[in-house]
C-alpha cells in the first residue's frame, strides 16, 4: 500500500538520554541541518508534533505582533 503523497512515517528509538535521531529522508525533505532549533508541541491524548520551522514562526507572528496590534 503506497501512502498519500505528501505523507510519510519514520521510527526513531530513544536513546538513554531521552535523545532521538530524525532520519535522513525526513531532515532532507523538511530541511533540517545541525544546529536547527526545532519546537516539540504536546497533547495528552494526540501525542507529540513537531512542525516546520516555518510554521512556528508564522504562529509565533500572530501571538506577538510587531507593531502591537491583535
Amino acid at each position: 500500500m503506497d501512502a498519500p503523497k505528501g505523507k510519510y512515517a519514520w521510527t526513531a528509538t530513544v536513546g538513554e538520554k531521552g535523545q532521538i535521531v530524525i532520519p535522513k529522508q525526513a531532515r532532507v525533505i523538511f530541511g533540517i541541518n545541525p544546529g536547527d532549533t526545532l519546537i516539540l508541541l504536546g497533547d495528552v491524548e494526540r501525542g507529540i508534533a513537531i512542525p516546520p520551522k516555518e510554521s512556528f514562526a508564522e504562529w509565533f507572528g500572530k501571538v506577538f505582533p510587531e507593531n502591537g496590534e491583535d
